[in-house]
């Protein structure tokens, strides 16, 4: 072979791994699968990994709008269906909000506390402090607002206290 094809052959590749250094550093992947899953589209919306690099991606309003109708009536499995199809990326922090939101709420009662809804909320929560730090609800129906009030809430929820044992714990009320 010669030279000058060994030197152009080297150039090509070192080129080829450059753009795939920028592809990392700008999806910023967090296992092998994910750059796999990431890279093709899904099936609803038509999501690429582009779209999210680009800052172009969006959430499915019409879903959105599905999950937040059935949060407000208390069915919060179907809410949490409803904002997965319609964030299927899980990169807004809104919908990841009301996910963790909708844990808190179905797993609270008034004499004891579902831990595994809880660590799911919290799950959700670690999302949304990711996308967005400073992250404050602006629905007015809400009592818990940003991630740190909700983070703690289910925090003091997981706990085990002499309050606890309060009988005015029954009359207290789901925030």
């Amino acid at each position: 072979m010669k030279e000058k094809y060994i030197q152009i052959l080297g150039l090509a590749m070192t080129l080829v791994y450059g753009t795939f250094v920028v592809f990392l550093y700008a999806a910023e992947p967090r296992s092998i699968e994910e750059i796999s899953s990431k890279a093709k589209l899904t099936v609803e919306g038509a999501v690429t990994k582009g779209q999210i690099v680009t800052g172009t991606y969006e959430i499915d309003q019409a879903k959105f709008t599905q999950g937040l109708a059935a949060f407000r009536t208390d069915n919060f499995i179907a809410a949490r269906d409803s904002f997965d199809r319609a964030d299927p990326e899980k990169r807004d922090a809104k919908t990841q909000f009301y996910v963790a939101y909708s844990y808190y709420r179905q797993g609270w009662g008034r004499i004891s506390n579902d831990d595994a809804l809880f660590k799911q909320s919290l799950t959700s929560l670690d999302r949304v402090t990711m996308i967005n730090r400073d992250f404050r609800s602006d629905d007015a129906t809400l009592q818990l607002r940003t991630p740190a009030e909700l983070r703690n809430e289910l925090e003091e929820g997981m706990k085990v206290t002499a309050d606890d044992f309060n009988p005015l714990r029954l009359v207290r009320e789901r925030k």
